[in-house]
């Protein structure tokens, strides 16, 4: 599943580049639609009246006299909310495929499904109100589903019984589908990110005007209409189904209502019971080491799950403020220790480096020694340094006698001063390769390392430290053959470098204006 989602993801990274690829902003998309859906929704509440009588005509009314506002207006509607159903569909198989269901994450990932449910309910009811015959054919069907659970009293079904039909109950759906259901998705969507932090639902402008402009002229090309009137004396025997929503509703033509029911119940109860099962073993959560924290917050602010919080000062300390991990929420993903300032590799160089917040299954003291081991380990003419992390693509693969590699859980987890005392030891270069960019399994590892190599966030990357000399590169598993090549790029620019450095006059006749 992985390797499938992997090489879905590359071929987007091909057809968009990365800072664009839709597969990196599916939750940021999915809010983007729910915009949409809810604009176009507004608009077109103007122009309905909800009942048995006047919904039918009024959408007509929409989708033919009034086609280039209102019925344009009810086609985006329609393709935004079956374009929501694509993206969350694929965010569920990203984060199942790559494993980011469980530890921190399972909160997240229970709490999606329930919302997955109530979109495609929402999505139920919206046909409902238009009252045609496909209208007509969900209603029934849903009316069958919610008769067959032992929680109802009476048939829902006879409602829809020529004769029985009454505008309260197409009120009851109007009312559903305009206030009660948006209420409970918009709660839903706000639990579901709750315990992540720097959360932001807007995705690259460009890619949002892109996904608008498809969805407009998919509008215009496949104008949304509907299917004749609703007649409750007879059955619809042609209907073309909106799959995304209705997928349900042709196996009652085959199943009973208590299969149906029990299908789609068993697949919610095993997704949501993934976080239980057995995974490698627990990664221990980060500790805070108070003789080292000087409460500077920074480990804070990059926590990507909320799992570090400020509290005033216990130790009697001087400083105001120390932070306090709760390990329920700790990813166990080490960036908190990339941000303490005390990580600075060159402290305390003869002894044991102590920091701030530290990791104990890989401490920082045991990076520098790794680090210092990779460097000195390196006997050739380009000597890089790799830097990788557990879930991108494993760099020990490309150990050799002008290549060593340091493994760490996250590449949010290196402290900018690391990269300077590995060029220091001795390392021609130092290649970052963490997960694809803007694809962290931690949220924010690359980000937090593009920014800090940039100065925009703290800790940053000291100025003197040659930036020439540093490359940041994500990969993920299946990249080999592309880090390979780009590693081979870096070292002959490597070598370039080095020609310059031995040969100044010559570098400087190169940089003179007027030749």
């Amino acid at each position: 599943m992985k390797r499938a989602y992997l090489a879905l993801e590359s071929w987007f990274n091909i057809s968009f580049g990365t800072h664009w690829n839709p597969m990196y902003h599916l939750g940021t998309l999915t809010f983007f639609l729910f915009w949409i859906i809810l604009v176009t929704g507004l608009y077109l509440f103007g122009f309905f009246h909800g009942s048995i009588d006047g919904a039918y005509d009024s959408v007509e009314y929409i989708t033919h006299d009034q086609w280039y506002a209102a019925g344009v207006m009810r086609s985006l509607h329609r393709y935004a909310s079956d374009a929501a159903i694509i993206t969350i569909l694929l965010h569920l198989f990203k984060e199942l495929a790559s494993g980011r269901y469980h530890g921190a994450r399972w909160f997240s990932w229970v709490s999606g499904l329930p919302t997955l449910w109530l979109v495609v309910t929402l999505g139920i009811t919206g046909y409902w109100l238009v009252w045609d015959e496909l209208g007509q054919y969900v209603a029934i069907g849903s009316a069958r589903l919610l008769d067959s659970l032992p929680i109802f009293s009476g048939s829902m079904a006879s409602n829809f019984l020529q004769g029985q039909m009454t505008d309260r109950f197409f009120i009851l759906i109007e009312f559903l589908h305009l206030l009660g259901q948006p209420l409970i998705l918009f709660f839903l969507l706000w639990l579901h990110v709750k315990r992540l932090s720097n959360v932001n639902i807007n995705p690259p402008r460009g890619l949002a005007i892109g996904c608008f402009l498809a969805l407009l002229a998919l509008s215009f090309i496949k104008p949304a209409v509907s299917h004749a009137p609703a007649n409750l004396s007879s059955m619809p025997t042609v209907l073309e189904l909106d799959w995304f929503y209705l997928n349900a509703y042709p196996l009652m033509d085959y199943w009973s209502e208590g299969k149906t029911w029990l299908l789609a119940t068993a697949i919610t109860v095993i997704l949501m019971l993934l976080p239980l099962l057995p995974t490698k073993k627990a990664v221990p959560a980060a500790v805070v080491d108070l003789a080292h924290c000087n409460g500077c917050e920074l480990c804070f602010d990059d926590c990507p799950f909320e799992a570090i919080s400020v509290q005033a000062r216990t130790d009697g300390r001087k400083f105001e403020k120390e932070v306090v991990v709760d390990p329920s929420l700790c990813a166990s993903c080490g960036i908190c220790m990339g941000s303490c300032p005390s990580s600075n590799p060159f402290r305390q160089s003869n002894e044991e480096l102590k920091t701030g917040i530290d990791m104990p299954s890989l401490p920082v003291d045991k990076v520098r020694t790794l680090t210092e081991q990779a460097v000195t380990s390196m006997t050739g003419s380009a000597n890089v340094l790799l830097i990788g992390c557990e879930h991108g693509f494993n760099v020990k693969q490309l150990d050799n006698n002008e290549t060593g590699s340091v493994k760490l859980i996250c590449s949010g987890m290196i402290p900018p001063s690391l990269i300077e005392y590995a060029l220091k030891k001795g390392a021609d270069g130092v290649m970052i390769v963490g997960c694809r960019h803007n694809d962290c399994f931690y949220r924010f590892g690359n980000l937090w390392i593009d920014k800090r190599f940039s100065g925009e966030r703290k800790p940053i990357l000291r100025s003197r430290a040659d930036r020439r000399r540093i490359k940041v590169f994500g990969g993920a598993e299946t990249d080999k053959k592309l880090i390979e090549k780009e590693l081979e790029v870096f070292r002959h620019e490597l070598l370039a470098i080095t020609e310059q450095t031995d040969l100044p006059e010559q570098a400087e006749i190169k940089e003179s204006p007027d030749v």
